[in-house]
């Protein structure tokens, strides 16, 4: 008769342990929908027929016990202690992510402690520029890998951050991310078989959003995989703004469709509008927001996390340096005060007058002479090729006019310019900004938002401060994300060339330039206070070492109209300050939350003529009543100072720490095969050669990360890590020769699998302990694993059932075991006398029945505990279908439309929001409901004297 499988059930099939989790009947016997429990299809999902398949059910009264003849149980206590590291955490403390390679603030873990408190780990993280939102992504993620949710990732940014990121996610967390950069694709077409899914070759990259956007089989290979993890770096990039949906916002939609763990990171996630900020909320919970122009702070709540600097100060005592302002006054000369009033008596024709929107074409040359010379007469000489080439009598006047401005903005030379006489002066001389470029250690930065600024600047600045030609370098958005990627790089290595960055404004969004740097210099000023606040947060920022010294070069000028324009421009760089002290975010100040109309606005006020003075009354104050929505919709734990640290967890654990379990694990695989190695136990290091099977492991992983001859040099220490982090910005290769010594590095895990070997599937040691346990004391341990129907673990515990003689005296959890035995402390020896398996064996039953109810029982507390939450989720649900429904029926009101075409989209309309429920709905019943029974294992038997 044939064998009948039932969900639950752990079998072997293909000489791979699997779970099943659902059973049909089909003509060829059942159909198993099965997930992987051991290497290599671990967490992986299939399908089986039953009549087609050599299949063996894993039932744990049938384990063989096995004898362990090892010295001080070797052998069993490594297999242990993989298994232990396999285990997932199960509750909502922290577990991992706070060990990261770093020294974080409580702040930093607040993220992740929100996150795990959800049903689905779905979150924006929009802390201020500086504060490290790319370590507190890494402190989730790290959470999520222990957890077995993260064995897919895919990472999008900008293209200049992809390099950071990557590196910045190995260096400090061992997560490594396959870099598809323009060379990085072309690597993969090369070595994959065409039409092959890269992102299912890779299961862990990192890609920038404008690569997605542009290559349109990236975007079919997206809709056809799946990942456990998506991050989308500056997300504010992909909201929807304006009228349509831009290609971006398109693709982030698309992207968050296709995991369930999203995380959004971004410094400036709104722009004042309802709407756009609706957009990312949706994509995190599409059921959250009805109506997206129309919803209150409790549709949003808990869905994302925000602070400024003002708000976590006490929890990051030493963590940030107070930024110095520096403002250097420049007197124009007499060259620029005749350029000046040649542009303030400026009168062209309407039609010359033309610029984009409703600005003047003299606010356009205002600003490009405010940025220098050069730049003013590349706008000039455009604008006269044009009207040249239009011709006619009309436009004489105009062109004359022009021509005359031309000439006086050429006799501006550098050292006719008050801008540049005082930046010269002021590097050469000032007693905190003078910098000549002689310290690898030491170096500048200055901005313009002008490209033509920053090459005038190059040309200028080489001879002028006898530099050579690699040690200055410009960065722009024209170049390519190879390239760009390069240059932040060496920016941030002391041996490359590279001293002085001449950057625009493609600088100010994400990228680290504080390594090396803490001077900073606006060359010209910014006329967006987004700007001001990218910019700045470039050097001033998490992990910076000294005081940022921020330096603006403010142009006094005689003409009553330009210095009237310029006092505007010093009115921002004062809001700035004023809101760094104060209030964290700029950008309140004007509410228009984009650095295109902050400018639009700032050329407006000048445009018609208003005066400093009045242009601060016309700015909206300290508050913002976005700004004041989202604190609302923050629980006082995250928006407040918080004092209490997110809880963590002590993960149980057989050996002192990661480097003794590897040194004991190493020394056990040498015995088997030769492995090269080296401990240094006062260090905290540790170094091997790879064997060939861990080469072949590193083979689908970043090349970057592989060490040299193949040695491993590990460490412990995250202070040792720093160090050695900060030296590889020295040395020619700029990523970490020192490993992270953790759980999670690919190294370890690998040492994982080998140690698991020591006993086969279905096999548990014996040790015999006379010495720790009591006389006629049996102690079977056991795992019991309870998931939800989704196949994720709910509870997952280790006890002991103990036995005195035959008899069941108790079940005892793990930590009381070993707190109890001193398992964990002391030096066991060995005896070699572990007594009659089949004895032992016949007791089998009785302690698989024990571990089965006392994991009942776990399941019986946690559904009480549950089910209320259950009953909120489902209730609030229903209440949002209620309003998605109320709003459909708004949206058709008064439409003039015919009947027919009416009651089609809303039949259309209600069955797309049914079926966005119902699917969410099943989700959430899925993710918090418990299979019916535990899958029980039985891990080592220990045994006392007889």
């Amino acid at each position: 008769m044939p064998t009948s499988f039932a969900p639950g059930a752990r079998v072997e099939i293909r000489d791979a342990e699997w779970v099943i989790r659902k059973a049909e009947m089909t003509p060829n016997g059942q159909a198993l929908h099965v997930t992987g429990l051991s290497d290599p299809v671990k967490d992986r999902s299939a399908i089986f027929l039953s009549d087609l398949e050599d299949i063996r059910i894993l039932r744990p009264e049938d384990t063989e016990l096995v004898p362990d003849r090892s010295p001080a149980f070797r052998s069993s206590l490594l297999f242990l202690e993989s298994l232990l590291r396999r285990t997932p955490p199960t509750d909502a403390r922290i577990h991992i992510g706070h060990r990261g390679a770093m020294n974080p603030a409580p702040y930093q873990l607040h993220p992740t402690a929100r996150a795990l408190g959800q049903t689905r780990q779905r979150i924006l993280i929009a802390d201020a520029v500086g504060l490290g939102k790319t370590l507190e992504a890494g402190i989730l993620v790290s959470e999520l890998i222990r957890r077995g949710r993260g064995r897919r990732i895919l990472v999008v940014t900008v293209k200049s951050m992809m390099t950071q990121f990557q590196k910045e996610f190995w260096s400090r967390f061992t997560i490594p991310l396959v870099r598809l950069d323009s060379a990085g694709i072309q690597r993969v077409y090369s070595r994959l078989p065409a039409g092959m899914n890269p992102f299912h070759h890779y299961d862990r990259t990192i890609i920038s959003v404008d690569t997605l956007k542009q290559d349109v089989q990236y975007r079919t290979f997206l809709e056809k995989a799946w990942w456990d993890i998506i991050i989308i770096d500056e997300a504010h990039n992909v909201a929807e703004r304006g009228g349509g949906i831009s290609q971006r916002a398109r693709l982030a939609r698309l992207l968050s469709e296709r995991s369930d763990t999203l995380i959004l990171l971004s410094a400036t996630p709104h722009d004042g509008k309802a709407r756009s900020f609706a957009s990312l909320m949706n994509m995190l919970d599409p059921t959250a927001i009805a109506d997206p122009s129309d919803y209150g702070p409790e549709d949003i709540k808990g869905l994302f996390i925000r602070r400024f600097k003002k708000d976590i100060q006490n929890q990051a005592a030493g963590a940030f340096r107070d930024r110095k302002i520096l403002t250097l006054e420049c007197r124009a000369s007499r060259e620029e005060e005749e350029a000046f009033s040649c542009l303030a008596g400026l009168e062209l024709s309407r039609k010359a007058d033309r610029s984009t929107g409703d600005l003047l074409f003299r606010i356009v040359l205002e600003k490009a002479l405010f940025s220098s010379p050069a730049a003013c007469l590349q706008t000039l000489r455009k604008r006269l090729q044009k009207l040249r080439k239009e011709g006619g009598p009309e436009t004489a006047a105009d062109i004359g006019a022009l021509a005359a401005l031309e000439e006086k903005v050429a006799a501006i030379s550098p050292e006719h310019l008050g801008r540049y006489r005082t930046l010269l002066e002021t590097l050469r001389n000032h007693p905190e900004l003078a910098w000549d470029g002689s310290d690898p250690g030491d170096r500048l930065v200055i901005f313009s938002e002008r490209l033509e600024t920053l090459h005038w600047l190059k040309r200028n600045l080489l001879d002028d401060l006898g530099l050579p030609e690699n040690a200055v370098a410009v960065l722009h958005g024209g170049m390519s994300d190879t390239e760009q990627q390069r240059l932040v790089e060496d920016f941030g290595k002391e041996n490359a060339p590279v001293r002085l960055l001449l950057a625009s404004d493609v600088a100010s969004e994400g990228i680290n330039l504080h390594y090396l740097c803490h001077r900073l210099v606006h060359f010209d000023i910014p006329w967006s206070l987004m700007t001001f606040q990218q910019r700045n947060g470039r050097i001033d920022r998490y992990g910076q070492t000294k005081t940022p010294l921020i330096a603006y070069l403010k142009t006094k000028a005689e003409n009553e109209r330009i210095r009237g324009d310029l006092r505007i421009l010093e009115l921002l760089i004062r809001k700035d300050e004023e809101a760094v002290r104060n209030i964290g975010d700029p950008s309140v100040f004007l509410g228009l939350y984009s650095e295109e109309e902050e400018e639009r606005w700032t050329a407006g006020m000048m445009q018609s003529g208003k005066s400093a003075e009045e242009a601060e009354k016309e700015m909206l104050g300290e508050e913002n009543w976005f700004e004041e929505f989202m604190k609302l919709a923050q629980s006082e734990e995250t928006r407040e100072e918080v004092v209490d640290d997110p809880p963590v967890a002590v993960s149980s654990s057989l050996y002192r720490d990661d480097l003794e379990y590897l040194e004991a694990a190493l020394n056990h695989l040498a015995s088997r095969s030769q492995i090269q190695r080296e401990i240094n136990r006062e260090r905290g290091s540790l170094e091997f050669v790879a064997p060939e099977e861990l080469k072949r492991r590193f083979r689908r992983l970043p090349r970057e990360i592989w060490p040299e001859n193949g040695l491993f040099r590990l460490t412990l220490s995250p202070e040792e890590m720093e160090r050695e982090i900060l030296r590889s910005r020295v040395s020619e290769e700029s990523w970490p020769s020192v490993h992270y010594l953790w759980p999670l590095h690919p190294a370890v895990e690998w040492v994982n699998d080998k140690v698991l070997t020591s006993f086969r599937r279905h096999e548990a040691p014996v040790m015999h302990l006379p010495e720790i346990l009591p006389r006629g004391e049996t102690v079977y341990l056991l795992s019991g694993l309870i998931p939800n129907r989704k196949g994720h673990p709910l509870i997952h515990r280790w006890f002991g059932v103990v036995f005195s003689g035959r008899k069941i005296v108790r079940v005892e959890e793990l930590e009381d075991l070993l707190e109890r035995t001193g398992l964990r402390k002391k030096t066991l020896s060995n005896p070699g006398a572990a007594g009659s398996p089949d004895e032992l064996r016949k007791l089998l039953h009785d302690a698989v029945l024990a571990g089965t109810e006392w994991m009942l029982a776990r399941r019986e507390e946690f559904r009480k505990k549950i089910q209320p939450r259950l009953a909120r989720e489902k209730e609030n649900l229903e209440r949002l279908r209620g309003r998605h429904h109320e709003k459909l029926e708004r949206s058709l009101e008064g439409t003039g439309r015919p009947e027919a075409i009416i009651q089609g989209r809303k039949k259309t309309e209600t069955r797309r929001i049914d079926s966005l429920f119902d699917q969410y709905l099943k989700w959430v019943e899925d993710t918090l409901t418990t299979e019916p029974e535990p899958y029980i294992q039985i891990l080592a038997v220990l045994k006392g004297a007889d």
